[in-house]
């Protein structure tokens, strides 16, 4: 399964934009192409290739350093971190970039299962979930939310939910978070294509940052339909 031309365009017209460059700069280069946007003032170090396309941000010294790094050097957990470790470097991560742009298939649980919008449910799914996973999904902040919920007691109770925020007018930045209790029953995978079919129909393009060591962000993620097509690692730099 692959993407589709024109939805490869527009993805490297939003990533173009969001670090800053010529709209036509990831899809204008040539595929090995390492694109390096320096800024001395910037408060990170970050990487991406993306369809075979690399682009380096960050100050004039850790462009230095990366320069001669292959890709697999630059993608690393702490690669980015050991560039920049005496000026403060702090990891953010390393995720993979997926995509979509085709409904996906049935994907529906064994249980008939209801989907609220509702941020209340949303943060009292967080409480229900290790911290990490709240952190890393950022669930209750998305600007769309689906929550699939158990209504048979009284009070619902939230058992998975996805949600998107709109970035750069194009993408539908999708994360998707499971209480322990729910886990490996396909909830995840089923409310995540919940909000792949709505932002497709919102006219956006789904796209889902899966973290390098999360193997069930991965599964879920590709349960839903989406293609890990680039890989993207970041360092913050103290102010």
């Amino acid at each position: 399964m692959n993407l589709d031309p024109g939805t490869i365009a527009i993805i490297q017209l939003a990533w173009s934009r969001r670090l800053g460059l010529a709209d036509d700069a990831l899809a204008g280069a040539e595929d090995g192409t390492r694109i390096y946007s320096v800024q001395d003032q910037s408060r990170s170090v970050s990487f991406l290739r993306l369809f075979g396309r690399e682009v380096f941000c960050g100050p004039e010294w850790a462009a230095r350093r990366a320069r001669g790094k292959s890709a697999a050097q630059l993608s690393g957990h702490t690669a980015l971190a050991s560039l920049s470790v005496e000026y403060g470097g702090r990891t953010v991560g390393s995720e993979h970039l997926c995509f979509a742009d085709s409904f996906p298939g049935p994907v529906e649980p064994e249980e008939e299962i209801a989907v609220a919008e509702d941020h209340d449910l949303a943060v009292q799914l967080e409480r229900l979930c290790p911290p990490d996973d709240v952190a890393e999904a950022g669930l209750a902040h998305k600007d769309q939310l689906f929550i699939a919920v158990d209504d048979r007691p009284e009070a619902p109770v939230p058992l998975a939910g996805a949600g998107y925020s709109i970035r750069d007018g194009i993408l539908a930045d999708i994360a998707s978070l499971t209480a322990p209790t729910a886990r490996r029953q396909g909830l995840g995978r089923y409310i995540t294509s919940v909000a792949v079919e709505e932002a497709m129909a919102a006219g956006l393009i789904p796209q889902y940052r899966a973290p390098l060591d999360n193997v069930g962000a991965a599964r879920t993620a590709a349960g839903a339909g989406f293609i890990a097509v680039g890989i993207r690692s970041e360092v913050l730099l103290p102010a």
